[in-house]
């Protein structure tokens, strides 16, 4: 993790610790003392691909020194149900504020990991790579596609700053794909930084204006049957890297990849899946 990637995470552990504790976890301050120690373990219930461990160490650090957590899982990990994650020890109070937090990320990124592994293990052999979208919860990006990593996928642009995708809106504003493919690179032109520019089609009509066109490095192939999108591939021959989106799930995808295209953009890998379950119980000694 590098140091903005590191303050980014801290920044986000705070607001949302803040947000749940507001003026004091008033339950854990009435019914345990403040100075009681206990232990804790962090609980598979469900198989998938593990993912948030670095999250969750940095939530226990930052709510408490004195919690010392002990990891059996790494990120990555394939984890069945009843497998230990980690054991928490220290203050009960501080086990109890870390608790959800650490459960929300971990879950969240668990079954991001685990459902991005799904799509992957779908094409395997193909040599078409699975990208993630910025169909993300809000702030919370950089966590989401990099669970996706974890599960084995590819990270397309992180935002609207690291890439220019014109999309179909882009098109029709900018009065049709010439306009807006020349107005992309003459503003390139005069950026301090290698930019690389992507154009969404609709038909193998626009596939060929963007070839006529040029000047951009990507397609998107959007909404394409996988036999429409296998002649765009071969109309494309190589010229650009070609990506397909749209309509694209685990029970079709196979069909999309022997199609031949480079990548494959799947918005469900983070906007709709389920987290996978896992729980942090007290380990109680008699």
């Amino acid at each position: 993790m590098t140091q903005l990637e590191n303050e980014q995470l801290l920044r986000f552990i705070t607001a949302a610790l803040a947000e749940d504790a507001g003026d004091g976890d008033h339950t854990s301050l009435s019914t345990i003392p403040q100075h009681a120690v206990g232990e804790a373990q962090l609980i598979i219930k469900e198989p998938g691909i593990l993912a948030g461990v670095e999250e969750a160490l940095a939530v226990f650090r930052e709510v408490s020194d004195t919690l010392s957590v002990t990891t059996f899982k790494s990120d990555g990990d394939t984890v069945e149900v009843g497998d230990v994650v980690l054991t928490v020890k220290g203050s009960v109070h501080g086990i109890l504020l870390s608790e959800r937090l650490v459960l929300n990320i971990m879950q969240r990124m668990s079954g991001i990991a685990t459902a991005t592994h799904r799509i992957v293990g779908a094409i395997a052999g193909t040599a078409t790579k699975v990208l993630d979208t910025r169909k993300t919860t809000p702030l919370l990006r950089f966590l989401e596609k990099k669970a996706v990593v974890l599960g084995g996928g590819v990270n397309h642009r992180f935002g609207l700053y690291d890439m220019m995708l014109i999309k179909d809106n882009h098109v029709d504003y900018a009065g049709g794909i010439t306009n807006a493919i020349m107005r992309a690179n003459e503003y390139r032109k005069n950026m301090d930084r290698p930019i690389a520019i992507e154009v969404e089609v609709r038909n193998m009509e626009e596939v060929a204006q963007v070839l006529s066109v040029g000047g951009v490095e990507r397609i998107m192939l959007d909404n394409f049957s996988p036999e429409k999108l296998r002649k765009a591939v071969e109309l494309i021959n190589g010229r650009l890297v070609t990506e397909a989106s749209g309509g694209i799930t685990i029970a079709n995808i196979r069909d999309y990849a022997a199609a031949g295209v480079d990548f494959i953009s799947i918005g469900a890998l983070t906007h709709s899946v389920k987290s996978l379950d896992m729980s942090l119980k007290a380990k109680v000694v008699d």
